[in-house]
């Protein structure tokens, strides 16, 4: 353990990177439950989902553990389940195949730029404000999803949205959950998430709207989405916009989480560098492969990994606990099933998580310039763009075409990169001919 993890070096040890370890699966575990409702939407298969969750998130946990040695796990991101179910496959119609091969792209991509250093070019052209908007207007959209799939809003034809039925036992066994997690949080509840989770499909047990099917099984076959995606079909000239928002999250959201974690973990160098950034955006990368061939959406990086931290975990050995707790869970389809099936159209245990995780995502909007027009208007174009058409595209690309043009306009052009320009003009002729 010493010679693979250096473990004296960075104070730590065995116990204390196990414990670490498998506080941050308590804290993720979630996205088990949660990414077989997301895909089987636009078509999948919900076991085999379930099966590719587990196995990716595993992959890329131990490369991130093993090559980098870093304490940060990695699972299919959400907000880019969302975009790749709502906006890209059910928005756009396209097959989930062929999504998947947009992601596979994606990821192919990032690893080419991870290791030739063409990122920080990339991730210097977005600013800060709209960088902050993406996040924040993801978590609106998905807390908008979770509160449809919770019966809390419905469609309204005069509205667009209104108020659900309150009296509804599906809505109040969802608020229900909202309850509990949000206790549990404001509590310090490690896990409180998961721990929400399992609560409400109990309560819903005996309510008759969770149905038991057991606790563990041998797990589903992954033949329905292993090596099914479309590659040559996501070269579409039509899926180019996709496949760059595909890179894009990615890229932020493992450049967030890295940064953040490490800091947190004392693992950036004095010269603010984060040494085996290439290692770990490399293992990021992979992830995303491997989960595009065996069947799911991006892989990223988790914050969540950032309560592991708080409990010590400092190496990659608190990975390798993560990563095996990932594969126990293949045992648990039963358990699965229960907890991610819906009802008559609703998903009251998996929605509560789903609005808690976007109350945690808005808290972006607070690094924003309001006071500054011309970053204050793009970003909020963003944040409410995505959640109003259901796409978190059209959130990106309004946010960028309005801020070249405000800068540009009030003579402050110079204040954005020459690359963000040409999103920009991308962007208009997306709409113009596609």
């Amino acid at each position: 353990m010493e010679k693979l993890f250096k473990l004296n070096k960075y104070g730590t040890n065995v116990r204390t990177e196990v414990t670490a370890g498998t506080t941050t699966f308590m804290t993720m575990a979630y996205i088990i439950f949660i990414q077989p409702v997301f895909m089987s939407a636009a078509g999948m298969d919900f076991g085999a989902v379930m099966v590719a969750t587990c196995i990716s998130s595993a992959f890329a946990t131990f490369l991130m553990g093993f090559w980098a040695n870093y304490p940060i796990a990695l699972a299919p991101a959400m907000g880019h389940n969302a975009f790749f179910t709502y906006t890209v496959c059910l928005g756009m119609g396209v097959p989930w195949q062929t999504a998947l091969g947009a992601v596979c792209i994606s990821g192919t991509a990032f690893i080419v730029l991870s290791l030739f250093g063409f990122r920080e070019k990339i991730i210097t052209a977005i600013p800060r404000s709209l960088k902050n908007g993406i996040a924040a207007g993801i978590g609106l959209f998905i807390t908008f999803i979770g509160l449809q799939h919770a019966g809390i809003v419905k469609g309204d034809p005069n509205t667009l949205v209104t108020l659900g039925n309150l009296h509804s036992p599906v809505t109040l066994l969802a608020i229900f959950g909202v309850l509990v997690i949000a206790i549990l949080l404001a509590l310090k509840v490690k896990g409180a998430l998961l721990i929400g989770i399992i609560a409400t499909a109990v309560l819903g047990i005996p309510m008759g709207i969770v149905k038991y099917y057991g606790i563990m099984s041998k797990p589903p076959s992954l033949a329905p989405t292993f090596l099914q995606l479309d590659i040559a079909g996501a070269f579409n000239m039509g899926l180019l916009s996709v496949i760059f928002i595909f890179f894009f999250l990615d890229l932020f959201d493992t450049i967030g989480t890295l940064i953040g974690v490490s800091e947190q973990a004392d693992l950036i160098a004095g010269d603010g560098g984060l040494p085996k950034a290439k290692q770990a955006l490399f293992s990021d990368a992979c992830g995303t492969v491997a989960g595009s061939l065996l069947g799911t959406s991006t892989v990223t990086s988790y914050i969540e990994s950032s309560a592991g931290v708080a409990s010590g975990g400092r190496t990659g050995l608190s990975n390798i606990v993560t990563g095996g707790l990932f594969l126990v869970s293949l045992a648990f389809y039963p358990l699965v099933k229960m907890i991610g099936g819906g009802y008559e159209g609703f998903y009251p245990v998996t929605a509560p998580a789903l609005i808690i995780v976007g109350s945690m995502m808005i808290a972006n909007v607070t690094k924003i310039k309001w006071r500054d027009t011309t970053e204050a208007i793009p970003a909020f174009l963003t944040l409410i763009i995505m959640p109003l058409t259901y796409s978190i595209i059209e959130g990106i690309a309004f946010g960028i075409i309005s801020y070249a043009i405000l800068k540009l306009i009030t003579g402050r052009g110079k204040e954005a990169h020459p690359i963000l320009y040409i999103f920009a003009v991308l962007f208009i002729l997306r709409y113009i001919f596609l």
